[in-house]
């Protein structure tokens, strides 16, 4: 399967800067993802840091997209100009990334695996890489 059809994940970190901006893109914005191809997977509010170097934000969205294609559908939509802008003056420090899915962790460690650590890898320095 070619990189563009697998599913992709993308991690909206954010704080809520405007509520009734933000209200104004939520009313609407889990019909357009659906439409696009999304799938909200988790809605989450900041707990605690556990660990790392990440500024924390007040709120976590997981959305499972059928592929990046459909992500970009969803973004560049004309029919959804009106719509981004809540979502940009409602929100502050907005953090949007994006994961291929895996099944397991394999293609990121068979290249370790084979090779050895990396010495200037953060897990060769006492930290164990994440599961």
């Amino acid at each position: 399967m070619a990189a563009e059809e697998t599913k992709v994940y993308a991690l909206n970190l954010f704080d809520i800067a405007d509520r009734e901006e933000y209200l104004a893109y939520s009313r609407r914005s889990a019909r357009e993802v659906a439409r696009h191809g999304g799938r909200v997977l988790a809605l989450g509010r900041f707990r605690e840091s556990a660990a790392g170097d990440i500024t924390p934000r007040q709120v976590l969205i997981l959305v499972e997209w059928e592929s990046r294609a459909a992500f970009e559908s969803y973004r560049q939509d004309p029919a959804l100009t009106d719509l981004h802008p809540h979502r940009e003056l409602g929100t502050s420090a907005y953090v949007w990334h994006l994961f291929d899915r895996l099944d397991d962790l394999r293609p990121l460690l068979l290249p370790l695996l084979e090779t050895g650590p990396d010495p200037a890898s953060p897990s060769s320095a006492g930290q164990s890489p994440a599961t």
